[in-house]
Parts: C-alpha cells; sequence; structure tokens
C-alpha cells in the first residue's frame, strides 16, 4: 500500500513527545528504543515478531539483536524522518514486548557521532568517504562522521570531538557522571540542546539532547 501523504508528513521531536512512547525516544530523526531481553532465546523470540508485525505493516526497523538485549530502530527511509507510521509500528512492537514479558530501558540508549572542524568540507570529503567505505547522506555526511565547518585554524587545536547524543531525561545524569569521573563543564550556553565537556587533558565531548532540534 502507498503510504498517504499524511503518513509521509516528517514529525518533530515535540510531535513524537506529544505521542507519549514510553518505550521509545526519538535521537536524531529516528525512534530507538532498547528492550531487555536477558537472554539470546528471547531476543530470537522478539525479533521474529517485530519481523511478522514489519511485514504486515510493510514498513521495515533496523534491528540490533545481541544476548542481552534487542535494539530497534524506526525511521521512515521514502522521506528521511520520523512518520506517522514509525509511531504506529512503535506501538504495536511495545505490545509485542509486554507479550513477552520484556521491558525497554530507555536510559542505555545514545546516539555517537564523531565531528570532525574544518575549513573545507569539499577538499577531505573524498578521503574520508574512501576510507570509510560509506555513501554520503542527504545531509552532506558520512555517517557516523559529520563536518563541522569552521575558519581555518593555522595553530595546532583538536579536530575530532564525539557528539553522543542521548534521551532529555538522560542527559544531566550523563554529564553529571563525566563530571564526577574528572570533567570539567567547558560550556553549557546551549543547553539543553548540548553541553561541552573536557577530559582531564582537555579533549572535548559533546552531550546532546533533541530538546531545541525541531
Amino acid at each position: 500500500m502507498t503510504p498517504s501523504a499524511d503518513q509521509k508528513k516528517v514529525l518533530s521531536f515535540s510531535d513524537v513527545e506529544a505521542a507519549e512512547l514510553e518505550d521509545w525516544r526519538w535521537l536524531l530523526g529516528g525512534l530507538h528504543a532498547r528492550f531487555a531481553t536477558g537472554d539470546f532465546v528471547t531476543g530470537l523470540e522478539l525479533a521474529n515478531r517485530i519481523g511478522e508485525l514489519a511485514e504486515e505493516a510493510n514498513h521495515h526497523p533496523d534491528l540490533d539483536l545481541q544476548y542481552p538485549h534487542v535494539g530497534v530502530k524506526l525511521v521512515s527511509h521514502d522521506v528521511s524522518g520520523v512518520t506517522s507510521r514509525d509511531v504506529d509500528l512503535a506501538r504495536r512492537i511495545s505490545d509485542a514486548a509486554r507479550g513477552l514479558d520484556v521491558v525497554a530501558d530507555p536510559s542505555s540508549l545514545s546516539v555517537l557521532e564523531i565531528a570532525l572542524d574544518t575549513a573545507d568540507v569539499e577538499a577531505i570529503k573524498p578521503f574520508w568517504r574512501a576510507v570509510l567505505g560509506v555513501e554520503e547522506t542527504s545531509d552532506g555526511d558520512l555517517p557516523p562522521l559529520w563536518f563541522q565547518q569552521t575558519d581555518a585554524h593555522p595553530e595546532p587545536r583538536q579536530r575530532f570531538h564525539l557528539d553522543v547524543t542521548v534521551p532529555p531525561d538522560v542527559a544531566g545524569g550523563r554529564i553529571a557522571a563525566a563530571l564526577a569521573a574528572g570533567g570539567t563543564l567547558v560550556s553549557d550556553e546551549h543547553a539543553p540542546s548540548f553541553t561541552v565537556l573536557a577530559d582531564a587533558e582537555g579533549n572535548k565531548a559533546c552531550i546532546s539532547s533533541p530538546v531545541g532540534r525541531d
């Protein structure tokens, strides 16, 4: 069945929050959930049930089946974003998990990106495309690498940093843990969208959340 115009409408972070999907979090344009299955057999059973639901809906998620959990990512690839089709399937997957007495663990969710500062994206992009062996996205990035446009800096400086995107209700705890582990706060000017931290040697990382990114 061809999706309707409404089913192709890309939903924002706020739209997804309003849907009140207890098990799921909107991270970097996708719906993510991790179900704590506890063992491989239960994980495989859940994966099979998700496969059946996906076939019925003609809408297919990305699955990560591991011994203690099953990770699920939903995105409508035809519009490169989350739609009502993803929300509907997310609810059905949660129902399937509950039928197996499996609970979700939203606190464990995160998406890692590597940011490379550069004054000339096009000059270095072909090299990284070849090294990583990945295709360029519509945003011009090479997941998990993305390019952050900066002014030219002749002096030595940190060129790479990690962006760790977590659910809004997880960000504060993650930042606190990093600070307790010897980190320092570089900037919270753009919090809760992102907070810049550094380790004891000054290497920086960002703890990001979807808040303010609609």
